[in-house]
């Protein structure tokens, strides 16, 4: 049988036996985790809603079968609070949590102010 500590019923023994317990894994200070947010840098391609802009993401690949460069983009809807980014302007997005069913991602900055016409 094991020889518990608790089992004892020494309470002096039972508080030694909790301050000795490891910390529990994944359970560490907030501050001493740092968190690894996906960022893009894109251009601004529509801003005519209400705090959202659509951010045209656009990437270089290597085609799989005959390995020709090939441009490939992705749009992404991005929460911009105080609508301050225009069509045209170079913006970076991070990752964030939901904010609506097509909106999971964030204005950071200004990258590249756009050309005014």
């Amino acid at each position: 049988m094991n020889a518990d500590v608790t089992s004892t019923g020494d309470p002096a023994a039972v508080a030694a036996a909790a301050e000795q317990k490891p910390a529990t894994p994944g359970h560490d200070a907030p501050a001493a985790r740092a968190k690894n947010t996906r960022t893009l840098i894109g251009k601004v391609v529509s801003d005519k809603r209400s705090k959202t802009i659509t951010v045209l993401i656009e990437r270089r690949t290597k085609h799989e079968l005959y390995g020709k460069i090939v441009a490939r983009s992705s749009k992404y809807h991005a929460h911009d609070e105080k609508d301050e980014y225009k069509m045209g302007d170079v913006v970076e997005i991070a990752e964030s949590r939901p904010i609506s069913k097509t909106k999971s991602w964030v204005v950071t900055r200004l990258v590249q102010k756009g050309a005014e016409v």
